[in-house]
């Protein structure tokens, strides 16, 4: 096995006796791999914060590091489970695809996605994926509503232009999320894709951070005239059903 599936079939051994912990001995008889092997990933894996080691018991557990991964991926998926019914309302409602995302580091993540089989245009919103903050419709709902330090971070980088439509300037990219803030809702308009516009909306916790976004994607020709109002509410009470607060 490579040196990854070592260090992971470890955690994995450690994990399993978490109350009790395991020694330097145990962790090697289960593992079956060389001594210096054992000992190199113990030292790297506890320099990372992946497991702990207790000296005067000489015992490794699991870490910190563990825990907080547990815990974004455990919340992400209540965050799915629990947006699934207004996603599907919404894209019920509308019959236009629906997205959900949260903010990764950066930049966006969608952890889920409803569209109809016969939507006419192809688009790059596949679950897993990330997408950029600045041109997106529930980029610009993360962004807005993120810490400073999130928008520091984007901003410190050029702002990429994938149309004519893409926001480049930072001080043009602050005002649009200003607006975000008052207006409640964000609009992409064939900023990341020729043809497509979409309405994104924050779905926030129980504490009132924003904890995810949704948006509705609909070919850019049937908003010729504008967004419906109509429509615009529509997105805003799905979310809305959707939050925790």
């Amino acid at each position: 096995m490579s040196s990854l599936a070592n260090a992971f079939a470890i955690i994995d051994f450690v994990v399993e006796e978490q109350a009790k912990g395991l020694s330097f001995t145990q962790i090697l008889n289960r593992s079956g791999l060389p001594r210096s092997s054992v000992h190199r990933l113990l030292k790297d894996l506890t320099a990372l914060g992946v497991l702990t080691y207790d000296p005067d018991t000489k015992i490794y557990r699991g870490g910190f590091a563990l825990a907080a991964w547990g815990a974004q991926v455990t919340s992400n998926l209540d965050i799915r489970q629990n947006c699934r019914p207004a996603l599907k309302a919404l894209h019920d409602a509308l019959g236009n695809v629906v997205t959900l995302s949260i903010c990764g580091e950066d930049s966006g993540i969608y952890i889920d996605k409803i569209e109809a089989q016969d939507f006419g245009l192809r688009l790059h919103s596949e679950i897993g994926k990330s997408f950029p903050l600045h041109c997106t419709a529930m980029g610009k709902v993360h962004l807005a509503h993120g810490p400073d330090s999130l928008r520091a971070r984007v901003l410190s980088k050029p702002l990429e232009a994938h149309t004519e439509a893409t926001i480049t300037q930072a001080d043009d990219l602050l005002s649009e999320l200003e607006r975000v803030r008052l207006q409640g809702y964000a609009i992409d308009d064939e900023e990341i894709s020729r043809g497509l516009t979409c309405i994104g909306a924050p779905i926030f916790g129980l504490n009132g951070e924003v904890i995810a976004a949704l948006s509705l994607t609909a070919p850019s020709h049937i908003y010729e005239s504008g967004i419906p109002e109509a429509t615009l509410q529509t997105v805003l009470q799905h979310a809305q059903q959707a939050s925790l607060r």
